[in-house]
């Protein structure tokens, strides 16, 4: 962008891609007889450009205005451009400086002095309409109190922090990670968007905290990451990273409902992959709140009648985390994770595993149940999985398991466990939980793995500010 010089007009719009029709917020540059757009305002390579010509014709769109989106059109002899902005003065501002580009091609006689010849712009990404599949921030915003007031116009704020040690431990963990290395993954770029996403130590007041947890199956095919801390720092990155990855608008208008309606103090993001190429996020509140509130996060239908059923019939009325995707295509998944109750694991282990027979899943292996029944230990954690469409997944998470209990969970799942080994040498940590698993036919989409599994999960710490 330093090659162009002095810009006639600069600043973030947001435009309709090509092919694929999805909106993308990009830094818009005109120069000259040239608008370039990059991702980002430091972005050292524009993502494509539009030619303006002298049968162009730029004006307002009117008619298709709402909720902040003040439209214009950039009509070329190949393609309408859709673009848009958050107010209708600077809507207003590019249609008047666009169409006196215009006017300079057509009559440039009339025209005013000509700025300096356009410099030849650095190398190119894309010289054909954006067809990304991501989405970068949109002009609107979430209103969960007591959060500020979130304003989505505005780009991510850089993250110039120093690298935290939870952080570095995070990536030296992805490093062991085989499918995370090519540096050409579609997977890898999912989890650099993620981590660029998480605010840094120096957004904390004092008393703040980010903490950081992993999961992964025990053969490392699949991993989960997770995030959380204070609402009113995370908010605003958080919805920044749903925009930069394609999540729908009704999904992020949910997530400001249930925000409005459990009001958390802590909030945080998560993402799904898999070595097949699995690529999914969503959201979740790491708080107590009462199961049925919990509950109204999810899609209405049977799975969340079952769990009502079962969580009166054992006096199940609290949730510590409530979650849900954002993919960009239904059915939506809600996760609900609950303490099973009693103070004895034998009681703790027949409310799961009756929830096993309520929800339709079958019986934990012969094998895996012997080694949950050796470890004895209280404590047992339930997560329920539902959707639209029924149950999802459902795992019984037993805390503290002991490194011999993990390598036959590891043989069990298939595998020898020094894949673990290397990953908790590389992570700095023991698993918290082990979780006894099962996906329901038809919920791996190809990429997950369907039917039981063993996934181990790790507190890999917290930070606090600078």
């Amino acid at each position: 962008m330093s090659a162009l010089g002095t810009p006639d007009k600069d600043g973030y719009l947001t435009k309709q891609g090509g092919s694929i029709k999805t909106w993308k917020r990009r830094w818009f540059v005109l120069k000259g007889d040239t608008i370039y757009y990059f991702k980002t305002q430091k972005d050292p390579e524009q993502t494509g450009e539009i030619k303006l010509e002298a049968t162009t014709v730029c004006q307002a769109e009117p008619g298709m205005n709402k909720k902040k989106r003040y439209y214009m059109s950039i009509g070329t002899p190949t393609r309408v451009f859709l673009i848009y902005s958050d107010s209708e003065e600077t809507t207003q501002q590019w249609v008047k400086k666009i169409s006196a580009a215009i006017d300079n091609i057509a009559n440039p006689k009339k025209s005013e002095p000509k700025s300096e010849p356009t410099p030849t712009p650095m190398t190119t990404k894309e010289s054909t309409p954006d067809t990304s599949h991501t989405r970068e921030p949109e002009p609107s915003k979430p209103d969960m109190n007591p959060a500020p007031a979130v304003d989505l116009s505005k780009p991510p704020m850089e993250n110039n922090s120093s690298k935290l040690s939870t952080q570095k431990r995070i990536e030296d963990a992805k490093s062991v990670i085989p499918f995370l290395q090519d540096d050409d993954s579609k997977v890898l770029e999912f989890w650099q968007i993620w981590a660029e996403s998480i605010p840094g130590r120096a957004d904390l007041q004092p008393g703040m905290m980010i903490e950081y947890h992993v999961s992964t199956s025990a053969n490392r095919q699949k991993l989960t990451w997770r995030t959380a801390g204070p609402q009113n720092v995370f908010i605003q990155k958080m919805v920044d990273f749903f925009w930069n990855v394609g999540a729908p608008e009704s999904e992020i208008d949910r997530l400001n409902d249930v925000g409005a309606l459990i009001n958390p103090i802590k909030i945080g993001s998560w993402i799904d992959m898999s070595a097949k190429g699995g690529m999914d996020g969503g959201w979740y509140f790491p708080v107590d709140i009462p199961l049925k509130m919990a509950i109204e996060a999810a899609d209405p239908g049977d799975p969340s009648k079952k769990v009502t059923e079962w969580a009166a019939k054992h006096g199940v009325d609290k949730a510590f985390s409530v979650g849900r995707d954002m993919g960009a295509a239904p059915p939506r998944q809600t996760e609900i994770r609950v303490h099973l109750p009693g103070n004895d694991f034998n009681v703790q282990l027949d409310v799961g595993l009756d929830a096993f027979n309520l929800f339709d899943f079958p019986p934990l292996p012969e094998s895996a149940l012997n080694i949950l029944q050796t470890s004895n230990i209280p404590g047992l954690c339930l997560s329920i999985i539902t959707s639209s469409e029924g149950f999802v997944r459902l795992g019984l998470l037993a805390p503290n398991p002991t490194s011999e209990s993990v390598q036959k969970l590891c043989q069990i799942a298939g595998t020898n466990g020094s894949e673990i080994a290397e990953f908790e040498k590389a992570l700095g940590c023991v698993p918290a939980f082990a979780e006894y698993q099962f996906l329901k036919e038809g919920f791996g989409y190809g990429v997950y793995k369907e039917g039981f599994d063993i996934v181990f999960h790790y507190h890999v710490g917290g930070e606090g500010p600078l």
